[in-house]
């Protein structure tokens, strides 16, 4: 049986099935025509066995409580050990509904009320959401932006600074870096983690994008060192690599078992237990066969990384695409244009009506940037591009 889902040009219409991309715009507050390129999923169909795996759970009729066997954590580690040379033992895995969930029980589970949780700003937004309404303090050691090449690095001094005079208790890394796009190289990463043993910070590594590393190789965190890997969680999904968000099932990973008895015992104060059946039989199709489809895709969204990089060197003066190394989330840095944040909001959103990630929502430092989602086909993008490029330059 043959792939059937390779044709990413073709422009499938989502309104009206319940898409939070395109069909909620009123409800957050936009115009309802807007071209939404916000939320991180894919405007392309998934593989096709994936596709078959979930018609024949339907098929099935039955849909009552289920959970996994050895079969599902051996698809699981399979992929991780062909993509990225680790290979995690089942005993480490814990189901949760989503990476998000994951990190506010780690925040739960290893932090008190009132302790404090260091980020990486700019950086995914519900990483504050979920430290800040747990009731911990958020500290960020804001990355350091180039002014010459606009590519991102560490402040190491000022992130052990802030772990020691905040008293931090946990790290969350992105791992790659969303919005930004860094990958992080192993010394990078080794570094970080140094300094967190010498200080007693567990981390907790979202690495959900690992599988769209375009420059450099996904490190995952744990593999760098059994002392990292005792000290740490690892975040991963097939959601992002598969386009499988609505799923609601990712697979969380940790080698310690004291921080994964911790972890294990506040996820199940939530009441929670067994996930779905759709979610389990998806990810189990798309790690031992999806990876002819996945390799596909992300050829396309390399390309499709390409034609903004040459359409804003060639249309949109003042603009600057940050240097892509992963994800399929591209950061624009439009503070070249003279206009300010909400003179920008103004004409992204107003005039041009587009609905993107605004760059404020991600920290301070993400003032004068947008995040556009660059996976969908190339005429969408194109699209959204030329609305940019009329509303800035007519």
């Amino acid at each position: 049986m043959a792939e059937r889902n390779l044709d990413f040009d073709t422009v499938i219409d989502r309104r009206g099935s319940g898409c939070l991309k395109y069909d909620f715009a009123a409800e957050r507050g936009y115009n309802s025509d807007v071209l939404p390129l916000w939320v991180a999923d894919m405007d392309f169909k998934t593989s096709s066995y994936i596709e078959d795996a979930l018609h024949r759970v339907a098929n099935h009729g039955i849909f009552g409580y289920s959970d996994t066997k050895q079969d599902y954590a051996d698809a699981v580690a399979s992929w991780f050990e062909r993509r990225h040379g680790w290979k995690p033992k089942s005993e480490w895995l814990i189901k949760t509904p989503g990476v998000v969930t994951a990190l506010a029980v780690a925040v739960q589970a290893y932090t008190a009320p009132g302790d404090s949780v260091l980020i990486q700003q700019p950086v995914y937004y519900p990483f504050s959401d979920v430290i800040k309404k747990n009731g911990r303090r958020v500290i960020s050691n804001n990355l350091v932006r180039d002014e010459e090449t606009g590519r991102y690095k560490i402040d190491f001094e000022d992130f052990e600074h802030k772990i020691v005079s905040e008293h931090v208790k946990l790290f969350i890394l992105c791992n790659p870096h969303n919005p930004v796009s860094r990958v992080w190289s192993r010394n990078e990463l080794e570094r970080l983690g140094d300094i967190c043993l010498k200080h007693g910070v567990i981390v907790a590594s979202d690495e959900i994008h690992a599988d769209f590393t375009f420059v450099g190789k996904h490190t995952v965190f744990a593999s760098i060192k059994s002392e990292f890997a005792e000290n740490c969680i690892v975040c991963t999904a097939p959601s992002k690599t598969f386009n499988l968000a609505s799923m609601l099932l990712s697979n969380i990973f940790i080698p310690n078992k004291k921080l994964r008895i911790r972890f294990a015992n506040t996820l199940e104060s939530f009441g929670l237990s067994q996930l779905s059946i759709f979610g389990i039989e998806a990810c189990k199709a798309a790690y031992l066969n999806g990876e002819k489809w996945f390799d596909a895709v992300k050829a396309y969204i390399a390309e499709n990384v390409a034609f903004v990089s040459d359409f804003v060197a060639e249309h949109l003066p003042g603009v600057r695409l940050t240097p892509h190394e992963g994800t399929y989330l591209v950061w624009l840095d439009f503070s070249g244009t003279g206009l300010s944040t909400d003179e920008l909001e103004d004409k992204i959103v107003g005039e041009a009506k587009l609905w993107l990630d605004s760059g404020r929502i991600f920290g301070k430092s993400g003032n004068g940037f947008q995040r556009i989602n660059v996976a969908c086909p190339r005429a969408t993008l194109n699209e959204a591009l030329e609305r940019i490029r009329k509303v800035l330059y007519k």
